[in-house]
């Protein structure tokens, strides 16, 4: 007992958070990314293909959206309770856009005459889903929350701004990227090669997003600039943007490679290393400027309680997701064409 009562509960809260919401980005993130490419689709049989590549896996990522709720919620309910209002709009409409992208994965499924509406309605889902999760994310790192008495005392369009909604379209690419990276894994034939060449336009808007983040909050915040470049936390800080670039461009230079993995592998080190950087640039805190992860955490009996669930729980999802993608490992096997109605 006096080892958890000396354990430093906030920090490992955080860093479980991190990674809770880093697997939901690189694992929800193709998934999302194949729906906002699908108006590209050359054909329906590229888009039909599409589907099934998702088919096994799209409902189990986003377990990690609600295990990360949970944790965050558990351990830092400060901090929760005065983003969730914050936060109220673009949340909700991230919510709706999962809720009628999944109606769409399986009314799509059936054919028929509306097969077209759902296309679309997924594409859609997919879309608001990505923008308004960048969306938050720029509203968080760039924008200043106002609190008054331990609570939000904003408007509920704070959220919105230019930067955010940079964010927000730089997300819509990078989770593009990811898409078209997936589907060069997981296809072959056209739709492969429909991923290729949409690998070099995505990978370009995520890398202008990267870079306007990069150059905009230390400008935005001095405490971000002052993490950057001072010493010696510069010289440690270093190797993320050195190993984010030299992914980007291992993703051009594999695009038309036979090695069909590379691609996804470097689209993702691309993503934890700047989801890492943003990581580094707000440490220690829960919300910038407002309080810490100290000053946010729950107390010390929650604290052990949602420690234990996390500890049981996420490699009990860590098992049955990757299961499932050893299990459906390989190439999706082509689609039969729906029967005429």
């Amino acid at each position: 007992m006096s080892m958890l009562a000396n354990f430093d509960f906030a920090s490992f809260f955080a860093v479980a958070a991190a990674i809770v919401i880093g697997l939901y980005v690189v694992l929800d993130g193709f998934d999302l990314g194949v729906g906002i490419l699908f108006p590209f689709a050359p054909r329906v049989s590229d888009r039909d293909a599409m589907m099934a590549t998702l088919e096994p896996f799209w409902d189990g990522n986003e377990t990690w959206l609600v295990l990360g709720g949970m944790v965050l919620l558990g351990a830092f309910p400060l901090a929760f309770a005065i983003l969730l209002p914050a936060f109220y709009v673009p949340l909700c409409l991230m919510l709706f856009g999962l809720v009628i992208r999944g109606v769409a994965f399986e009314f799509r499924s059936q054919g028929g005459r509306f097969q077209i509406v759902w296309s679309a309605t997924f594409a859609a889902g997919s879309f608001i889903a990505a923008f308004c999760q960048g969306a938050v994310l720029g509203a968080f790192v760039g924008r200043s929350i106002t609190v008054s008495d331990g609570a939000f005392a904003g408007g509920p369009f704070d959220w919105l701004g230019l930067f955010s909604i940079a964010t927000g379209l730089g997300v819509v690419a990078a989770y593009g990227l990811l898409g078209a990276c997936w589907l060069v894994w997981k296809t072959s034939g056209s739709t492969q090669n429909f991923g290729r060449e949409l690998m070099l336009p995505t990978l370009l808007c995520a890398g202008a997003a990267i870079v306007l983040i990069s150059v905009w909050t230390p400008f935005a915040k001095p405490q971000i600039a002052e993490r950057w470049f001072a010493w010696p936390d510069a010289l440690l800080l270093a190797p993320l943007p050195i190993i984010a670039v030299l992914a980007g461009i291992g993703i051009l230079l594999t695009r038309w490679s036979e090695r069909e993995w590379a691609p996804l592998a470097l689209s993702l080190l691309l993503f934890v290393t700047s989801l890492a950087g943003l990581g580094a640039s707000v440490w220690p805190e829960a919300i910038p400027g407002v309080m810490t992860i100290w000053q946010a955490s729950s107390m010390h009996r929650t604290q052990v309680i949602v420690a234990g669930a996390v500890v049981i729980i996420g490699p009990i999802i860590l098992a049955y997701i990757g299961y499932g993608y050893w299990l459906f490992r390989g190439k999706t096997k082509p689609v039969p064409e729906f029967p005429p109605r």
